[in-house]
């Protein structure tokens, strides 16, 4: 079967930028003043246009033609070599950087749009783009003016790609473990000596160099993670005017994965390789997080990407596929009828709603976090703080639910087209172990419910949290003029206070130090607070639609905000529903994750 040909939506795009998201008040404020709606139009349309011609052709290629490694060099796909060279002089790197820095000051919700649309495309491509937008965004956060003058724009204009290399075979999730070291050189620069293992990105044939941004120990630091500080090591040595010169990274081997083959993963060793340090010593984790909370979001956003692509594929196949009849009134099959088209079963046309909904309402939650972004650039004071703490509560959601949901909704996907869905023939399969990865990139799933339960709902004594569900209830105020919605208002408010219900019965365990209790449950609250999450996208989303109608908006065809409505429904009864289960298993007294011996697995 040849690969479908649609993988996303663009009018859904432009609803949820425009309609929910409110973009063209967001570009009122002089910061983005130099763009309006034609002319964010002409770049999405651009965009789509360089996903359909480079990107979305070769995403099966790229899965049967791997990177490989032979004789201390990663080969990659030889299209991105035109992809890198279109991505750098359409600015797609340099979109997200201030106009001071050499960038194009693009705002943050059409960013991510832009690489929500590629990641649809072909999800193998992104990680290339955005690892090195992430690392020039470091050094031009922290960095000196040597090192922003001497690699930041080199990145921008994609010459040369970023990465971050934090992982060691002894310190996955556990940073404060680190221990590649950095010795300190009479001119100023650092000896690195060590490992870093699954560097996503770490080397390929089609950048003059690769820039490596990495976590490591000087002499004498504190242990944990108090005592890293981080370092700009490049692939080859740039010399005072601009030169490169040798190789000093040595490319130890492939990691051969499940998924997104084509996108490269790296084990590299640093044996005296020269470093620059990035800003003061020890703090090394907290620059780096800067970039680890942007990928979290865009992880999240590559996972709503896949999905968008798994859901129109197996979309397409059920249109298309005959097979079984109607029933009749009879409860029986007439067998002298022809076989119906699959997507004419309820159950398949559940399983594409499902799809539907986590897609829909998963981009809408990743606009809504760069959303956060925007307006606590355009803020001041006390409301610049609220932006930026709002979007430190959504990130570890945004990342999660796309991600978790994601799969199950490519689980799903491949699920309409049955027996098929298991073959190689059909990309299914491949959506499949493409997305499997997202949950684990950037922090698993355990470790953002960790942060979540365990810091994010406690920021500033739990103030943030009473701002989010003050969002919430604007949108459910908002929704409250629409007779259409009153079911939805009600379960949301519901949802909504099972969290603080919840959260009330956890909390008494925090108080008495048994945060291991308290902690227990920290991915079930996860998935309870991302479903509420989602629903008050969703509610947002039905809010923009049913106003669309009521107004007689004529941008897009009736069935189109219809359909907005119907998935809404969907959602709300299919999933909104399951709060209820969530919370009665988060607040049962049964510990039974913690008082059980080891010895009961066996």
């Amino acid at each position: 079967m040849p690969n479908p040909s649609q993988y996303t939506n663009l009018n859904t795009i432009k609803f949820l930028m425009y309609n929910v998201h409110q973009t063209e008040e967001l570009l009122e404020a002089n910061r983005y003043a130099a763009y309006d709606k034609s002319s964010i139009d002409l770049l999405l349309d651009s965009v789509k246009t360089f996903c359909d011609k480079s990107l979305h052709p070769f995403i099966k290629e790229m899965d049967e033609k791997p990177s490989s490694f032979a004789n201390g060099v990663i080969t990659i796909h030889p299209q991105f070599e035109s992809i890198l060279k279109e991505s750098g002089e359409m600015g797609l790197v340099a979109a997200m950087f201030e106009e001071k820095d050499g960038g194009l000051q693009l705002p943050n919700i059409v960013f991510h749009t832009l690489y929500f649309m590629m990641e649809a495309a072909n999800n193998h491509v992104t990680g290339y783009l955005g690892l090195t937008a992430g690392a020039a965004n470091l050094i031009v956060s922290f960095g000196n003016d040597f090192l922003k003058e001497t690699y930041a724009q080199k990145m921008m204009s994609l010459e040369w790609t970023g990465t971050m290399c934090l992982t060691e075979p002894q310190a996955g999730s556990s940073l404060s473990d680190v221990k590649t070291t950095a010795s300190l050189q009479e001119d100023g620069t650092y000896k690195i000596n060590g490992q870093k293992i699954f560097i996503s990105s770490g080397d390929h044939q089609f950048a003059e160099n690769i820039i490596h941004l990495v976590l490591a120990r000087t002499e004498g630091a504190p242990s944990g993670t108090k005592g890293v500080s981080l370092f700009v090591v490049p692939k080859k040595i740039v010399a005072a005017d601009g030169s490169l010169g040798k190789q000093q990274v040595i490319v130890a081997g492939e990691f051969e994965k499940l998924g997104q083959r084509g996108y490269c993963t790296s084990h590299l060793v640093f044996e005296d390789s020269v470093g620059h340090m990035i800003g003061d010593e020890n703090q090394g984790l907290i620059y780096m997080f800067q970039m680890m909370n942007e990928a979290r979001i865009a992880t999240g956003r590559m996972g709503t990407g896949i999905a968008s692509a798994a859901f129109y594929s197996s979309l397409e196949y059920a249109k298309e596929r005959p097979q079984g009849r109607k029933l009749t009134s009879s409860g029986k099959k007439d067998l002298d009828e022809d076989q119906t088209l699959i997507i004419n079963h309820p159950d398949v046309k559940r399983m594409l709603l499902f799809q539907k909904a986590i897609v829909e309402g998963s981009l809408s939650l990743v606009m809504q976090a760069a959303h956060y972004v925007d307006l606590e650039h355009i803020s001041e004071g006390e409301e610049k703080e609220r932006y930026n703490l709002l979007l430190e509560l959504l990130t570890p959601i945004a990342k999660t639910y796309p991600s978790e949901k994601g799969l199950e909704a490519v689980s799903t996907g491949l699920q309409v087209l049955g027996g098929y869905g298991f073959c190689m023939d059909f990309i299914l399969q491949q959506y499949y172990r493409d997305i499997r990865i997202i949950s684990i990139y950037e922090g698993t799933t355990g470790i953002q419910s960790l942060d979540l339960l365990g810091r994010k709902v406690g920021l500033k004594n739990g103030k943030v949290l009473e701002w989010l569900a003050e969002e919430i209830q604007s949108t459910i105020k908002e929704a409250s003029a629409h007779d259409s919605l009153q079911f939805n208002i009600r379960v949301l408010g519901e949802s909504l206070n099972s969290i603080q219900q919840v959260l009330g019965a956890l909390m008494p365990h925090a108080q008495n130090g048994d945060f291991e209790r308290y902690l227990a449950d920290a991915t079930i609250f996860m998935d309870l607070f991302g479903t509420v999450v989602m629903g008050w996208q969703w509610l947002k989303i039905g809010v923009s639609a049913q106003k669309a109608l009521d107004t007689n908006d004529s941008t897009y065809a009736t069935d189109f905000y219809e359909s907005k409505l119907h998935t809404l429904q969907f959602f709300y009864k299919y999933e909104m529903s399951r709060c209820k289960g969530l919370s009665k298993t988060i607040m049962n007294e049964l510990a039974l994750t913690i008082d059980m011996k080891l010895s009961y697995l066996d």
